[in-house]
This record gives C-alpha cells, sequence and structure tokens, in this order.
C-alpha cells in the first residue's frame, strides 16, 4: 500500500492553493558521473566498485564505502555578471517501493539524464509490521503509524532500490516514520526534543534493518546514514518551528518542510536552509498551486485518488503543464531553484506520475541542448549555495518572483561589492 492510502489531509498550503479550498501535503550542467570519485559506468579512478571498499557498520545494515561516487564537480563561486545556473530538484517523499515499479522507473530515467535526485526515506518502510512495537511515536500509541506497514517483499524491494538510488549518486534523507498529521498525536504539535526522538528511531530502523529482519541474504545499505543524512520534509509539511532546533543540533544543513513557499532565492532559517515547496502557475486557473503532486491532484479531484477517468487526459496535461509553467518562469527570469515534490503513488491512473516524466523529460532536454540547467538533489544545491559569496545571494534575493535583473544579469550581479538592501 502506498505511503498516502491510509492518510487524511495533507497539511498547509500557500494562500493561492487555499482560495481553491485547498491544501498541501505534505562547472557547466553538473552530469551524473562527472566529479571525483565516480563515473556513469560503475568505476572510478581508484577502480573496482564502492562495495570493494565496505566497511560493515553496527549489524551490518549499513557500511562505509568512502565517498559517494556519480557526484558533481566541486561547485565554485559564481563570477562577477556570471549568470546564476537553473537548479531543479525533484523529491519524493516515503520512498518506499511497493511492487508498481515507481521507483526503479525514477532512478531510470534519472541514470538516463545524468540527474541528481533526493529521495525521503520513512524509516517504517524498512520496519515488519511485526516488529512494530519497537516504535514509540511521539504523542501517539506504541506502533501506530498513519501510513501502513510495507510487507516484507515490498520492504526488500525498497531496500533495493534505495541501495541502487546512493550508488547512483542520488541523496537519502528522511521523511520521518508515522506521518501523523491529525489531533494531538499531530507532527505540528511535537517538542524539538520530541522531533529528536522520532529522528533517532527513524535512523535506528535504517540502521538496524537486518536486525529488525533477521534476513542475512541482502547486502547492507552502502552509506553511514549518520553521516549521509543532512536534510528532511516532515508530513503534511507540518511542524517545521520545533523541528529546525533539533536539526540545526544535529548538524543539518537543509528542511524542505515549509509550505507555500515562492519562486525566489532562498534564505536560512535558524541557520538551516529553508527549501521549500513552492507556488507554480496552474494553466487554466488565475490560482497558483503548490508544486508537489497531491497539490495538484487535489485542485483537480478534491482530493479524490481514483476520480472518474474521462478527466485523467486533461488533468495530466494541466498538471505536466504546472511543472513546465513552474520551471520556465524561473528559467527565464530570476533564476530561482525549482522545487518539485512527488509520491510513488499511482493516483487518478497513474497520471502524476506520468506529468512528472514529461515535465522531467522537458527540463531534461533543455539541459542537453546546452542551458545551464542542473538537475540536483538538495545536498547538491546547498553544496553550490554555501560556496557562493554572500553579497551575491543577497542580491539574487531582491529579486522577486518572475523578475527579470535589471540591464540584464552581467549588469545586476557586476558589480556587489556593496549588497543591496533585500525585498520584504
Amino acid at each position: 500500500m502506498g505511503e498516502l492510502s491510509r492518510r487524511g489531509i495533507l497539511g498547509l498550503g500557500a494562500a493561492a492553493v487555499a482560495a481553491a479550498g485547498v491544501v498541501g501535503c505534505g562547472k557547466e550542467n553538473l552530469p551524473f558521473g562527472s566529479g571525483e570519485p565516480g563515473s556513469k559506468g560503475g568505476k572510478n579512478s581508484r577502480g573496482g566498485s564502492p562495495e570493494a571498499t565496505a566497511s560493515p557498520i553496527g549489524d551490518n545494515s549499513t557500511s562505509f564505502t568512502g565517498k559517494q561516487w556519480h557526484q558533481p564537480d566541486r561547485p565554485v563561486p559564481l563570477e562577477p555578471g556570471q549568470i546564476p545556473p537553473q537548479f531543479v530538484v525533484f523529491s519524493w517523499d516515503g520512498a518506499g517501493e511497493v511492487g508498481n515499479g515507481l521507483f526503479p522507473r525514477f532512478l531510470d530515467l534519472a541514470r538516463e539524464h545524468d540527474a541528481g535526485m533526493t529521495f525521503f526515506l520513512s524509516g517504517l518502510y524498512l520496519l515488519p509490521e511485526s516488529k512494530k512495537r519497537l516504535y514509540n511515536p511521539p504523542n501517539n500509541p506504541q506502533g501506530a503509524s498513519d501510513i501502513g506497514y510495507l510487507t516484507d517483499e515490498h520492504i526488500r524491494m525498497t531496500l533495493k532500490n534505495v541501495r541502487r538510488a546512493w550508488l547512483e549518486g542520488h541523496e537519502i534523507g528522511t521523511h520521518f516514520n508515522g506521518h501523523f498529521c491529525g489531533g494531538s498525536g499531530s507532527v505540528g504539535n511535537w517538542t524539538p526534543q520530541q522531533w529528536r526522538n522520532e529522528i533517532d528511531q527513524a535512523k535506528s530502523f535504517v540502521k538496524e534493518w537486518r536486525t529488525n529482519t533477521g534476513w542475512a541474504d541482502m547486502p547492507p545499505l552502502p552509506f553511514d546514514y549518520d553521516k549521509e543524512l543532512v536534510g528532511g520534509r516532515t508530513p503534511c509539511l507540518l511542524g517545521q518551528e520545533n523541528l529546525l532546533p533539533t536539526a540545526r543540533a544535529l548538524g543539518w544543513r537543509y528542511d524542505a518542510s515549509s509550505p507555500g513557499g515562492r519562486q525566489v532565492w532562498p534564505d536560512k532559517k535558524q541557520g538551516i536552509w529553508d527549501l521549500p515547496l513552492q507556488q507554480i502557475p496552474f494553466p487554466g486557473h488565475t490560482f497558483e498551486v503548490l508544486s508537489m503532486d497531491y497539490n495538484v491532484l487535489a485542485n483537480q479531484s478534491v482530493r479524490s485518488t481514483h476520480a472518474p477517468s474521462h478527466n485523467y487526459p486533461a488533468w495530466r496535461e494541466q498538471a505536466a503543464g504546472a511543472y513546465i509553467a513552474g520551471f520556465q518562469r524561473a528559467y527565464e527570469t530570476n533564476r530561482a531553484p525549482f522545487f518539485i515534490g512527488n509520491h510513488f503513488e499511482e493516483w487518478n491512473g497513474g497520471i502524476y506520475m506520468d506529468a512528472v516524466e514529461q515535465a522531467f523529460r522537458h527540463i531534461a532536454k533543455k539541459k542537453e541542448e546546452g542551458s545551464d540547467v542542473r538537475l540536483v538533489s538538495f545536498r547538491q544545491f546547498v553544496d553550490w549555495m554555501d560556496v557562493q559569496k554572500p553579497e551575491i545571494l543577497a542580491k539574487l534575493r531582491t529579486l522577486g518572483v518572475g523578475q527579470e535583473p535589471v540591464g540584464g544579469w552581467e549588469s545586476f550581479l557586476g558589480d556587489t561589492t556593496t549588497p543591496p538592501e533585500e525585498a520584504a
């Protein structure tokens, strides 16, 4: 069963989404195989493969395999007058494979186009239901979850695909565990200490899947999750304010939980990069929609995931059109990074997966035509942000949604010795 099959309303939406009565869920181009170490063919300058140098961690559920392969070249600061790259991040909430083939489908797509993505893994997706009482969610009964536990077969599929994702250069973040969005147990009510408890448990389910399943016939995940985990997205986009102090204490670098963001250059919140889902044009409407598959669905079929099929072709094109319009608006104006959230779900006949793929291919074509479009993970994006000059970022933040730099980029970023006052 998919991540959202047992959950209700998914969180806070942007003002434009609220207007529709709907809320939200929750070097040049950066080639997939460039940089050090790594190559798309699976070998690097050291020879061999990551597994050849693996060092077991704990019960051998995870292992240290060295620096991740298939990473972009080391980022460098923008030169005065240089046009910023157009960053695009495709991210996936839950990141479980339940036999519908969606996880490998998009891994294949990313590999085809030398792209990076972020997969926000739900810790419970590696915990057998027979061991559910190992989970003690804050303000909820022991073993409770608002998403379904996976079958053993689906846990195996998820392990296989998470392992493949990391080996192919993608980021493994967290979507936490039980996805509680309503009532007194909602993540929106959790304290910083409760968030720490939830994160510790999410990490333990990843780091101890072998003990919890008893399986000895599967290879370990090829990363140290304590070092790999540098960001996440909360269930239903709730609870960020109290999560951030904990995230900062843990050394996290970003959070992607804020709803209703705008297509502008981001800033830090409590010392953490705040990378929200964004309001984007919604074809055929005067209001905008949040850049996540469920929010498009919610505006089209009022949260029904099995609406009449005669609507599907038009809705598929409308969804793809929204993503493409969001990309084009940023690419042609302020070059703000574009963030898209997704779920491995087949809602309304799978049209949103088709729409995401259509938009992805449109964006990838721009990259392959020579435009400085970079399909990256959140971690790769903040790697770039962290090496930029503060005065450059300050000036970029003065550009509003759809606003082109006055006088062109060469003039706009040509002299940043005195940072301007940032726009409100």
